[in-house]
């Protein structure tokens, strides 16, 4: 695996040669990717989506399938790539075997994988740049159909439900944000049981989550600069 992380290191380095808004694109990817996954648990909870197995799980491949399906290709694999090599970082960890959230060496191949397996022909090289197995790369095809299986009736009911009459609501303080101009995308796609208000506000740690007994989507100030802070620590490891 060290290939992985070597590789990861070098596209770090080459981050720190460039102007700042490099770190800033690395980390907006991100913050995409971490609304998404936080979004993936409002439509569980809003929808009544029966999970078997870890939610955590579920709100990871619809952050995923979102991405494919909202971007064009090369946007998509940018922020797919930046997305799974956060997971990687996050790995040299030990890794939290109590928590909710599956080990991070795992998310990292499971986004790689459901990525790839959306358009194996034209993501051949997304695949082998960040070393998907072959024994794995070669049933992502099947992974990725049996998500979008399992998430199409769902965000189809949402997209085409007139009985659902609920937005994503943007709270002051949040209009000049990096998901300011998602949700309004968002918006247009997707409609909801209700309100669902987004927050961005200061928790004192760098998280992000859905809140079940407002509900409401929170994301934490401190992200950002958790974000770049990686970037930076990574690059000179």
């Amino acid at each position: 695996m060290g290939g992985i992380a070597e590789m990861i290191r070098a596209f770090m380095t080459a981050l720190t040669l460039l102007p700042a808004p490099a770190f800033a694109d690395f980390t907006a990817n991100n913050l995409l990717a971490i609304f998404y996954h936080e979004l993936g648990h409002a439509v569980i909870d809003q929808m009544q989506v029966p999970i078997f197995g870890q939610e955590e799980d579920a709100a990871d491949s619809l952050s995923i399938l979102l991405i494919d399906a909202l971007y064009d290709s090369d946007d998509a694999e940018v922020i797919a790539y930046d997305s799974a090599s956060l997971f990687w970082a996050e790995a040299q960890d030990e890794p939290a075997f109590w928590d909710t959230h599956g080990p991070d060496e795992q998310r990292y191949f499971n986004t790689v994988c459901l990525f790839y397996g959306a358009d194996p022909d034209a993501r051949e090289d997304f695949a082998s740049d960040l070393e998907l197995p072959q024994e794995r790369a070669d049933g992502c095809e099947d992974e990725f159909a049996m998500a979008s299986d399992s998430w199409n009736g769902v965000l189809d009911e949402m997209s085409k439900s007139n009985a659902l009459k609920g937005k994503l609501v943007l709270q002051a303080g949040a209009e000049n944000s990096v998901i300011s101009q998602e949700i309004k995308a968002l918006n247009v796609e997707f409609s909801w049981p209700r309100d669902i208000p987004v927050k961005l506000e200061d928790c004192g740690e760098a998280n992000a989550f859905y809140d079940l007994d407002e509900p409401s989507i929170t994301m934490c100030r401190e992200l950002t600069g958790w974000l770049s802070g990686i970037a930076k620590q990574i690059s000179t490891n």
